[in-house]
């Protein structure tokens, strides 16, 4: 894949199209999907299957463990797009493996293109629709992918023995302070129990280590914004415990490849 140049400047405003032409208007297409903290490239050129194809905008997210992809073309023109450009883009997404194909045009559709996207990978929208129908979906799909995060660091968590969490910072000891991944995730829980679910603001947060005043969280954008560097932060620590742990030669395996910690099994996760 190579990109060839995503370095044009670009005018936003929510839920309105500014753009005077069509750099402008990939440009802004690709910046409200940064805004989501999704991966958006313009003028990008994808290999295919059977040749090269030079994409408006790309996009990419991962969703599930699995990454998705989606090919956004942007026909900034007074006139509406005919069916002849969504069999054209159709194609180029079959083509490259895209997930998605997106056909953007403030101007609209003419029926014969709006038909040939019926039951298809392919959406035909404006930028504008987009900004005001794809947020919410975008954000729940985020959340989802945070909620993955958050189970897959407590996994590591408990696999990891005691002493070595102490002795690692991960927690302390009891009734000690300082920082304590036990406590993120009753933080995180108490925060993802209400976002899963839509239910919104979430108030009455247990304070997280230095926050005096927890914040309100009105929607999944501040959930977002409030809870991703928490984990990413746990994430990091554990990475770094876990580097420490595997290297430290006081750590023996037998012949069966299992280390002995001389603990019980840390899924009895008695203590945190």
């Amino acid at each position: 894949m190579e990109v060839r140049n995503d370095n044009l400047r670009f005018k936003c405003c929510a839920g309105e199209v500014m753009a005077v032409d069509w750099c402008e208007y990939q440009e802004e297409t690709a910046a409200f999907f940064r805004s989501l903290g999704l991966d958006a490239q313009t003028n990008v050129t994808v290999q295919g299957v059977r040749t090269q194809h030079d994409i408006d905008v790309l996009v990419k997210m991962h969703h599930v463990g699995f990454e998705v992809t989606w090919a956004i073309e942007c026909k900034h023109w007074k006139t509406k797009v005919s069916k002849l450009h969504v069999l054209g883009l159709r194609s180029i997404v079959q083509e490259i493996g895209a997930d998605r194909g997106i056909l953007l045009c403030e101007a609209g559709f003419q029926s014969g293109a709006m038909e040939a996207a019926q039951l298809t990978n392919v959406v035909v929208t404006s930028l504008a629709n987009v900004m005001q129908s794809a947020q919410n979906d975008i954000y729940s799909l985020r959340i989802r992918e945070l909620l993955e995060r958050i189970e897959a660091s407590r996994e590591r968590y408990w696999e990891i023995p005691k002493r070595e969490r102490i002795k690692h910072g991960l927690r302390q000891e009891l009734g000690g302070g300082g920082y304590s991944a036990f406590f993120v995730f009753h933080t995180a829980d108490e925060i993802m129990g209400k976002a899963i679910r839509g239910v919104y603001p979430i108030t009455d947060l247990t304070p997280f280590q230095d926050l005096q005043t927890p914040p309100i969280l009105s929607g999944p954008q501040e959930v977002l914004i409030y809870l991703e560097p928490i984990i990413a932060d746990l994430e990091s620590r554990l990475a770094s415990c876990e580097a420490a742990y595997t290297h430290d030669p006081a750590h023996a395996v037998d012949a069966t490849g299992i280390q002995y910690t001389g603990q019980a099994p840390a899924r009895c996760r008695k203590g945190a």
